[in-house]
């Protein structure tokens, strides 16, 4: 479904009710009273809120309609954990309620399978964190949160690594106006044993290059240096690296 059209999950956005700060305290009151269609009207009024995170997670490529529906499970806990008597927004409380949710959901849900014991080492790592952000005003070292939670300091690294969403090699990451740059062209290779170049079958292919495409293949793919690293040594942008890198590669195999 698009996130653009206005019925998402069966819900008419453009119906969706509005109402003031002042209203939604008093809702807020009566629901912490008992009252389920306070409660209820609560949620209602709120879920332009959830919609506006959910187009946050847009270029995820998750099903918007599964997205609401978790949002509005954060969105309800909120609502539930709000303390009216607070002199703020329920949206300053709100939203980063329905985006904690939607960040599980979405890590819960990886393709990459990770064990519910470190998952749960992470999720604490990030709670300590955020205790410690907010008591000392100070972003925490991994050693202060390691000490806090009892643990090694590898574990919380591992943890929190364990959970970070892994990304395509190709997913482009910088464009001015002529080919991307992509994730693979910004990790070097320092294992290369420096026999790529000297031992290929099609040596004439690489002679007919020119010496400034040789260097760059040179230092890419023998030296295992970076697009940004090559950059420097050659005196180019990286983008005019990746397309001569790129060229070459091309000639090579033609020629071949």
């Amino acid at each position: 479904m698009n996130f653009n059209k206005v019925e998402i999950c069966g819900v008419d956005t453009s119906k969706l009710p509005v109402i003031s700060e002042k209203e939604k305290l008093d809702l807020m009151r009566r629901a912490k009273e008992g009252d389920a269609a306070a409660r209820d009207r609560m949620i209602a009024s709120n879920l332009r809120l959830v919609l506006s995170v959910v187009q946050k997670f847009a270029n995820r490529g998750e099903n918007p309609d599964d997205l609401f529906q978790v949002g509005c499970i954060g969105l309800i806990k909120a609502i539930d954990h709000f303390d009216p008597t607070l002199e703020v927004r329920f949206s300053t409380y709100g939203v980063p309620m329905i985006i904690g949710e939607i960040r599980r959901y979405l890590r819960d849900n990886n393709a990459v399978r990770v064990s519910r014991s470190m998952r749960d080492t992470a999720y604490k790592a990030l709670q300590v964190r955020e205790r410690l952000l907010g008591e000392n005003l100070v972003e925490p070292t991994v050693e202060q949160i390691a000490k806090e939670m009892g643990v090694r300091r590898q574990e919380v690294v591992a943890a929190l690594e364990a959970i970070v969403e892994p990304i395509s090699l190709y997913e482009p990451i910088y464009s001015d106006g002529g080919d991307p740059i992509f994730v693979m062209d910004q990790i070097g290779d320092p294992g290369t044993d420096g026999d790529w170049l000297d031992e290929i079958s099609f040596r004439e292919a690489i002679a007919a290059l020119a010496e400034r495409e040789k260097k760059i293949l040179s230092l890419r793919f023998v030296v295992g240096k970076t697009q940004m690293e090559v950059a420097r040594e050659v005196g180019i942008s990286q983008a005019q690296v990746s397309r001569l890198e790129k060229g070459a590669l091309e000639k090579i195999k033609k020629r071949m």
